[in-house]
């Protein structure tokens, strides 16, 4: 086999993705025990051979370029998968370690991912965890993300999807709501209610309800005067409040249920639900820390299904 790559090359690598991971020569530089002017001929001496730009270079910051962003998610990919190899040939992968970034809606992450991860760092201390805890559907090329969870399906072939557990939703109001403005009887009852709402942040449109009727999910479009947007758990603190009606996957309102600050409302309707997928990209040689995450996740949250209440 021709040799391409040699030992000078591997470390303006090395150095480039150092670079484009804190955004900084100097700093990539101090973590890597050189001079700034070394991560900048190294960077140079990439740029050329392959004849493109990958850094936009300003007096204050650097940033990768398109061909940049590319080209570090692919290197990132094979330095990783280079020290992957390392570790197991030498035995030292017992445990997995490195860097594992995540992305989570929300509501999945405070209610269901952040009390596991306690739990996953005791056993595997080696692995540090940076989570993205937002609505906002990330890039996994562009921004370097190894997981995501999402509440669907993802247009994205390119990506292995998961399902981790079909979450119900409960409609529910807090006491002094009810009491200032009635309960409800039917789903026809829903027009004369203040139905909090809440914006998809992919789409901006705001979600339907729903609800099994005869056996069968149907999606009401509901009305109300206060709406929310990016942050789903602001429309249960409205409802805590007493502020109206509002559906949420009952897992977020639990407690709440069980200690009556809020009231299920007609269950002869639940049981409709939503799922949540997790994401990752298609690798031949997926690191173990990914793996190893990925088994202990749907191990903890696959067996779990909602209750009914």
């Amino acid at each position: 086999m021709k040799r391409q790559f040699d030992d000078v090359l591997l470390g303006s690598i090395e150095l480039f993705c150092l670079a484009a991971e804190l955004s900084s020569f100097t700093a990539a530089a101090t973590a890597a025990g050189v001079t700034p002017a070394a991560v900048s001929r190294s960077v140079s001496r990439l740029e050329e051979r392959l004849g493109v730009r990958l850094f936009v270079r300003t007096t204050r910051q650097i940033r990768l370029t398109d061909a940049g962003r590319v080209y570090f998610e692919q290197c990132r990919q094979a330095l990783s998968q280079l020290s992957e190899a390392e570790r197991q040939i030498s035995g030292a992968q017992v445990q997995p370690s490195g860097p594992l970034r995540i992305s989570a809606p929300t509501p999945y992450a405070h209610y269901r991912l952040l009390p596991l991860l306690g739990e996953f760092r005791r056993k595997y201390p080696e692995v540090t965890i940076d989570i993205h805890v937002s609505n906002r559907n990330i890039d996994f090329a562009d921004e370097g993300y190894d997981l995501a969870i999402r509440g669907r399906d993802p247009a994205d072939s390119s990506l292995i999807a998961r399902k981790l557990e079909d979450a119900q939703l409960v409609l529910v109001a807090a006491p002094a709501y009810l009491k200032r403005a009635g309960r409800l009887k039917s789903l026809d009852d829903l027009a004369r209610h203040e139905c909090i709402q809440f914006d998809l942040p992919s789409t901006g449109k705001r979600i339907p309800w729903s609800f099994l009727r005869d056996g069968e999910v149907v999606d009401i479009v509901t009305e109300g005067g206060l709406c929310c947007a990016e942050d789903v758990l602001g429309i249960v603190t409205l409802a805590r409040a007493g502020a109206g009606v509002v559906q949420t996957y009952r897992f977020i309102v639990e407690q709440d249920l069980a200690d009556g600050t809020l009231v299920e409302l007609l269950p002869q309707h639940a049981g409709a639900s939503r799922p949540f997928i997790l994401l990752y990209p298609h690798a031949r040689h997926l690191s173990l820390r990914v793996r190893t995450f990925v088994d202990y996740l749907t191990g903890r949250l696959q067996p779990k299904k909602s209750r009914a209440g």
